[in-house]
């Protein structure tokens, strides 16, 4: 059986009887039928994610065991400018005191790193592109431009803006200096994106506690840029979507409607389609575990000045041993919160374009 004692997975290969009466022993009830090698398997992987929380948290200050899914609590938003203008700033707080949201939000919520944070930048079916800006001090959420205009997901029928609430993974990086040996590309010098699936619409500056179901390998522009599936803890669905082929059960056509959304929605700008690694295929939860806990390291590497320099500014509050990390009475001078309506955009916005071959 498996026996849980303070974070150590043992394997005894005697079977004897379970009882919820002891809390400390894992229910074998949900292994009913599964092979040994899946349990083998399972074993490794947490494991693994055990290994893994333990590194990180000798980096960070913020002792790990506090990092847990009531932790969301401590994180409030403030808000520069009105939403839809050039001046527009999301800054995280904590505890009072902006923080960086690419370096100083823990990635995994819990001990086990079963459970991840994400940071919401662009809601579900909306169509600015917010981003956590590499660039600028503490990385604000901006909205992204080009040549000095605001830049909007068009809509591609039948689709209306972004199909899922779209962010990014804290303290991770795709390495723009590593050419990934399956994708034969390099990484896009961004946090690790991520589609959250979930039924609740989330607003940008939020974060969620989720759990990896699985990872999309797009080919933007010659650079590998990962899309991991997720589910926030909290929805209806999330204990029955705990890999990728879940999803197709619990939600058929979406993975389809994913694919579908990212090879085609640069078209109505003129750009040609996307495309895909490994012929747009969705690999599951334990690939996509393995791509976060890589771009978890490319960070480590990023955040500790051990990798050639970068434009991405590397301010952080909380990251020990990091030469970029300041004090909170260092930061620099940022205005109070201004809750202000959005100015209004042009209405071609809500057009909708119609694309040959995209499914209706």
């Amino acid at each position: 059986m498996l026996v849980v004692v303070n974070h150590v997975i043992l394997l005894k290969f005697k079977l004897v009887q379970v009882t919820n009466s002891n809390p400390m022993l894992l229910n074998l009830s949900n292994f009913r039928g599964t092979t040994f090698s899946r349990i083998q398997s399972t074993l490794a992987l947490s494991l693994s994610s055990l290994s893994r929380t333990a590194q990180i948290a000798r980096h960070i200050t913020v002792d790990i065991k506090t990092t847990n899914i009531n932790m969301t609590s401590q994180y409030s938003i403030r808000k520069i400018a009105q939403p839809n203008t050039l001046d527009h700033r999301i800054y995280i707080e904590r505890d009072g005191n902006i923080i960086s949201p690419f370096h100083d939000i823990p990635l995994y919520a819990n001990a086990d790193g079963s459970i991840l944070n994400m940071i919401v930048e662009i809601p579900r079916w909306t169509n600015a592109k917010l981003e956590i800006c590499k660039e600028q001090t503490l990385n604000p959420i901006i909205q992204d431009t080009k040549k000095g205009k605001l830049r909007f997901v068009r809509n591609c029928f039948p689709h209306k803006g972004y199909l899922w609430n779209y962010g990014a993974f804290p303290q991770t990086w795709e390495d723009p200096n590593v050419i990934h040996p399956e994708t034969k590309a390099k990484g896009d010098n961004d946090p690790l994106d991520v589609c959250e699936i979930g039924e609740l619409v989330g607003y940008p500056g939020q974060i969620k506690q989720v759990k990896v179901l699985g990872v999309m390998a797009l080919l933007d522009e010659e650079e590998t840029d990962w899309k991991v599936i997720v589910i926030d803890i909290n929805d209806p669905l999330a204990s029955k979507l705990n890999d990728i082929e879940d999803v197709e059960r619990h939600l058929p056509g979406l993975l389809r409607a994913t694919n579908e959304w990212f090879r085609i929605y640069k078209i109505p700008d003129g750009k040609p389609e996307n495309q895909f690694a490994f012929t747009g295929e969705c690999k599951n939860k334990k690939y996509a575990t393995d791509i976060v806990r890589e771009c978890s390291e490319a960070w480590e590497r990023l955040i500790m000045g051990k990798v050639k320099p970068t434009n991405n500014s590397l301010t952080n509050i909380t990251v020990s041993k990091s030469p970029f990390r300041i004090s909170p009475g260092q930061i620099p001078p940022i205005g109070p919160n201004e809750n202000l309506s959005p100015a209004p955009i042009d209405p071609s916005i809500d057009k909708w374009f119609f694309i040959s071959g995209a499914a209706a």
